[in-house]
């Protein structure tokens, strides 16, 4: 199909400058008929100039939007900086246009060598005035022309002046034209408007447009934010701009195209990009007609896939209440505001919850956009992305749990690239609490990709050009400069879960260094743990841990040894403290004793060691609780013996604070409300020394019990309460019932039994004249 030839007298005046706003559906659908009708010989762009080979991949079906490019400094990759495009953003439209057509396009604005050096380099955007200074003088224009259209909300007045109003065929310039002249007047009122680093970018940007009209002729193109067109079409010399640009600052600095997200247009997200609604936005720029009703079609699609009843006549409904709200609030169609009120009155029934799913899953959105393999990347994210390929994990936006089984070979390559991505500081994965099986050879993964996760692996790219190499890299880095010998453990942990042997030697060596010259027994406690769990992952990878056991043992005889001296004359928090550490160990112990042959020992002299916790005298009450109750978990206290302590502990002579901590230790944590349940002897015991407690001490001990009993189960606080209401001898059992010390009746009440028969009858379909047999209730279990 021709072309139509373009309109007589655009380039008159000078370069066509067509002033927008960034990710504006309007603005995009104006650009193209701009161009269409200018059929410009070279179109400049807001952007950084050294992203110009960049452009041609916009040809490139792999380049999905949205998308962004992505400057860092080569030699600091942390700091980096985006340009992020929509499918309507007018930069985008722009560059698909000249692509299309085979017309060169051209980046205009500052170039990020110097963008990204003027952050550090010149600190605040004004010279002698506060950031917050600065920000406080910033004007919006957006929001100044919507004040003056007496408007409250900005987004409401552009999309009723821009989006509602698309350029007409035979004026495509008109638009542009009344926002020139818009934004001459506020800078005529404002100034630079709060942004003097918006000189020095203009002054660069006019620099371009005249070295673009001696080359290609005065048939020049220019999309650019709405707020520069006044500065560009003011006169000003080449040797004034060049003066503004002398003596920038410099670094060394690499793009690429990276995937980006609607999400991450969004205000909310920090980036500034300036809209709210990115998803609202993408419907209006690709619906063709009747926008509305095409947009409330979608939000009842998105409900009854959440199993919401919303039917056509719904639909019907909403699309007339939205048309009249517009009509009654004086728009020219309805925007997201009627288009949310309708969903919300009619589609949602009033509420608020599926309405956030709306706006969360639509309005906002979870498209991510694509990149090519054949855009610029650093050696490392080439090797991230063929192990992402290898292993069919995708990157998505959206975020959703991944279980993996580790017995299966590609499961554990997805467990070992993450914990390696995770190792380099690439957060894609976050490990979470599975819902099922909770053994060794089970994880559960929340994933979720986030653009700046492309800035990470940037940074990471410093220690190797592959994920492995760049893993083993900083684990032995790590190690080498950890500052706890928990850390070192921790890392210790991290290479087996990431699978790096060849990190591990380093690792084991500063690990036993440390663990030598390291005297502090809380220092050793909190490091056994993690250490353990090492030998265990180990055994499941089938990996060699040799090393790790000799340690292992090394470091639980240093904690056996110092731990009694470690816990006399605590104050209350170091008591707290150590309490966590004397439960790690206790769990790192059991474990240590089932995996570590030849050291059958371990047991007894861990338990020889809580023994002397529970009995002396200069140990906090709060540990010498909990050592008794771990005993008895064990088997080892006998509840006659477990009675004498809590006894002697909750004796008169012991002042109420001590015994409220012993109390504390002993019933605290998992279990402890069960036990008072089910052992009346003790239950007895606390009750009596609770009542006995004198009125002036009871307000100090309180904080200590409510602590204790508020992190039961209610229906362990329930049954609880309800034994002490009854009183001594009452038991846990029926009411009528003799009840042992455990809590139990001796024989079964026949009578209570009798009361289910009713309900098997009806389960199994018997009359109540036939009475259930074992094969009768082993066919209903089948049935």
């Amino acid at each position: 199909m021709s072309e139509a030839p373009p309109q007589a007298g655009v380039f008159e005046a000078g370069p066509l400058l067509l002033g927008v706003r960034h990710h504006g559906p309007g603005s995009a659908r104006a650009v193209r008929a701009a161009l269409d009708a200018a059929s410009p010989a070279v179109v400049l762009i807001e952007g950084p100039p050294e992203a110009d080979p960049l452009i041609p991949l916009a040809a490139d079906p792999g380049l999905r939007p949205p998308v962004a490019l992505l400057a860092h400094a080569v030699d600091e990759p942390g700091r980096s900086a985006f340009w992020p495009m929509a499918e309507f953003s007018p930069e985008w439209v722009a560059i698909r246009w000249a692509v299309e057509r085979g017309v060169p396009a051209r980046f205009i604005d500052l170039p990020a060598t110097h963008t990204l050096a003027w952050e550090e380099d010149t600190g605040d955007p004004e010279e002698g005035a506060s950031e917050e200074e600065a920000e406080h003088a910033r004007v919006d224009p957006l929001a100044a022309l919507a004040e003056a259209a007496g408007y409250d909300d900005p987004e409401r007045w552009w999309e009723d002046a821009v989006e509602h109003r698309g350029p007409g065929r035979s004026e495509p310039f008109a638009p542009f034209a009344a926002l020139e002249d818009a934004m001459g007047a506020l800078r005529e009122r404002y100034g630079d408007g709060g942004r003097p680093r918006d000189l020095v970018r203009e002054a660069y940007m006019r620099l371009q447009i005249r070295a673009a009209r001696k080359e290609f002729g005065d048939e020049v193109a220019v999309v650019c934010g709405a707020w520069h067109v006044p500065a560009l079409r003011a006169k000003a010399t080449v040797t004034a701009d060049r003066a503004l640009l002398k003596g920038l600052p410099k670094l060394k600095t690499d793009l690429t195209w990276v995937p980006w997200t609607h999400r991450r247009l969004a205000r909310s997200s920090g980036y500034g990009a300036g809209i709210d609604s990115p998803g609202w936005y993408a419907h209006l720029f690709g619906a063709p007609d009747r926008p509305v009703e095409r947009w409330l079609t979608k939000v009842a699609g998105l409900l009854r896939e959440e199993d919401r009843i919303v039917s056509s006549a719904h639909v019907i409904e909403a699309v007339r209440l939205a048309d009249t709200l517009a009509v009654m609030r004086g728009r020219p169609l309805p925007g997201l505001t009627e288009t949310t009120d309708a969903v919300r009155a009619v589609l949602c029934e009033g509420s608020d919850v599926p309405l956030s799913l709306v706006y969360d899953r639509l309005v906002v959105g979870d498209v991510l956009g694509e990149v090519p393999e054949s855009a610029p990347a650093v050696p490392l994210q080439r090797d991230l992305a063929r192990e992402q390929r290898r292993l069919r994990l995708k990157p998505e936006a959206l975020e959703r749990e991944l279980e993996l089984d580790l017995r299966g070979d590609t499961d554990a390559a997805r467990g070992r690239l993450l914990h390696r991505l995770r190792l380099l500081g690439v957060g894609w994965g976050e490990p979470a609490r599975s819902r099922g099986s909770t053994g060794t050879f089970r994880e559960t993964w929340r994933l979720r990709w986030e653009p700046e996760l492309s800035v990470r692996i940037a940074e990471a790219g410093v220690w190797g050009t592959t994920v492995l190499g760049a893993a083993t890299a900083k684990a032995e880095a790590d190690a080498v400069g950890a500052r706890a010998l928990a850390d070192v453990t921790a890392l210790a942990e991290q290479c087996l879960l990431a699978g790096l042997p060849d990190a591990l030697p380093v690792v084991m060596r500063v690990l036993a260094d440390r663990a030598a010259l390291d005297a502090d027994v809380s220092h050793l406690a909190q490091a056994l743990p993690a250490l353990v769990r090492s030998l265990r992952y180990g055994d499941v990878r089938g990996t060699d841990t040799g090393a790790l056991a000799d340690v292992a043992a090394a470091l639980a005889e240093r904690v056996f040894i110092g731990l009694p001296p470690a816990c006399t004359t605590l104050d209350t928090d170091a008591a707290q403290e150590m309490r966590g550490h004397v439960d790690a160990v206790h769990g790192a112990v059991g474990l240590l004793a089932e995996t570590l042959t030849g050291h059958d020992d371990l047991r007894p002299r861990w338990r020889t060691v809580l023994r002397t916790l529970s009995q002396r005298d200069t140990v906090p009450g709060l540990l010498r609780g909990r050592a008794v109750r771990l005993l008895l978990d064990d088997g080892v206290l006998e509840a006659e013996d477990v009675a004498r302590l809590m006894g002697l502990a909750l004796s008169p002579g012991t002042p109420p604070g001590d015994a409220a901590a012993w109390v504390e230790g002993f019933v605290g944590g998992g279990g402890g409300g069960l036990l008072l349940v089910h052992d009346e002897r003790l239950l007895g015991l606390v009750d009596a020394w609770l009542t006995s407690v004198p009125a002036d001490a009871f307000t100090d001990v309180l904080p200590l019990l409510r602590r204790t009993f508020s992190a039961y189960e209610p229906g362990v606080r329930r049954t609880l309460g309800e034994l002490v209401r009854r009183g001594p001898g009452s038991g846990a059992g029926a009411v009528g019932h003799a009840v042992t010390s455990s809590g139990f009746a001796p024989e079964p009440d026949a009578g209570r039994a009798d009361a289910v028969l009713p309900v098997l009858h009806l389960l199994l379909g018997l009359t109540p004249e036939q009475p259930p047999s074992m094969d009768d209730d082993l066919a209903g279990v089948g049935a």
